[in-house]
């Protein structure tokens, strides 16, 4: 049986690490851990602690201070390092956070850093084919080092679920970190526009954010929110709304990405609207079963829910339909094949 090895300072309980893992499992491997008590000190903690040599090395999400270890371990046992890192800290800080100028001293400093360290895998693991050319474009990582692996949804947890009557009253849901790539700000503007009092839009989550959404939807009974709850509940919770909402804010990242909340709300069955953006391109792009609109815009999300509810009868069909995409695209199958491509290429290119 082959072994890979978990290596630096993550929680194996997130969503993205959780379906790798099983994923591994469904492939056959056992699975070992090396989670060192600091991170800038893992080097010299493997020296002691002599974790046993893998086949492979897997890097998990957003653990870019584990990097430099788990690299020189792989070269010491000249065995693959796998990187997944689902997000560029220079995307983060220079795209997204705003903090220097893409062209400043600063940002480039940041985009060589990281340039240097994703170099040093055998593979660079992308959640979208538009994140993999991100790799590519802006940090210099070569096509045959990067694969593709779509996030998905937890097997088993997130499984279709009987339609919610066709009301009214009818449920949006969306549920997040109040970040600025979800857009929840365009979504209380599209809920003032629509002021349908048969509909209820709720807000389900934390963050920075919230604190200002709430003041700004305070007027507005049909708008409401709630806190966050177990993730073991979350299959139910999507199940009890009549259309979920993804994200809508107008960022650079938006472009990159699909959301966790994409995948579980397909998975349940349900119907969704969210932004285009090119990280469907090689999936949903062109399917009118999603519900499409132009991110940052509040006026097109109200036009197109006030469209869906003129048929409520169609969200049934909408979302059997929406179930099917997620097999035809993200189901446990498509990933383990994906996997299985990543592990090849790994060991091909270590060689």
């Amino acid at each position: 049986m082959p072994t890979v090895l978990w290596w630096g300072r993550t929680e194996r309980d997130y969503s993205r690490n959780r379906v790798v893992l099983h994923l591994f499992e469904n492939l056959g491997w056992d699975i070992s851990s090396f989670h060192p008590f600091s991170s800038q000190l893992g080097l010299l903690e493997a020296v002691v602690r002599r974790p046993r040599r893998p086949d492979l090395v897997w890097l998990p999400c957003f653990r870019h201070r584990d990097i430099h270890s788990a690299a020189f371990w792989a070269r010491k046992w000249q065995v693959p390092l796998v990187l997944d890192p689902l997000i560029s800290a220079y995307e983060k800080e220079v795209f997204e956070r705003r903090k220097w100028p893409s062209d400043s001293r600063q940002a480039e400093h940041l985009r060589r850093w990281e340039t240097k360290l994703f170099a040093t895998a055998d593979v660079l693991v992308a959640d979208t084919s538009a994140h993999a050319r991100f790799f590519h474009e802006r940090l210099q990582v070569k096509p045959e080092n990067t694969r593709v692996l779509y996030v998905g949804a937890e097997d088993g947890l997130f499984e279709a679920r009987p339609a919610v009557n066709t009301g009214p009253p009818y449920e949006l849901l969306f549920y997040g970190s109040f970040l600025e790539l979800h857009g929840v700000d365009v979504i209380v503007k599209a809920a003032k526009i629509l002021n349908r009092p048969d509909v209820t839009w709720v807000l389900l989550g934390e963050g920075d954010m919230k604190e200002g959404i709430q003041a700004e939807a305070s007027r507005y009974p049909f708008i409401r929110f709630e806190s966050w709850i177990p993730y073991e509940t979350l299959p139910d919770r999507i199940a009890r709304a009549h259309i979920m909402l993804g994200i809508f804010g107008p960022t650079v990242l938006t472009d990159l990405v699909i959301p966790n909340k994409m995948f579980q709300s397909m998975a349940v069955g349900r119907p969704v609207i969210t932004s285009y953006s090119k990280a469907y391109t090689d999936s949903l792009e062109g399917s009118d079963i999603i519900g499409w609109v132009p991110s940052g815009d509040p006026q097109a999300l109200a036009d197109k829910v006030d469209n869906w509810l003129r048929h409520p009868d169609d969200l049934d069909r909408r979302g059997q339909e929406t179930r099917a995409l997620f097999d035809a695209y993200f189901s446990p199958v498509q990933l383990q094949t994906a996997l299985q491509e990543i592990i090849v290429q790994a060991m091909h290119n270590r060689r």
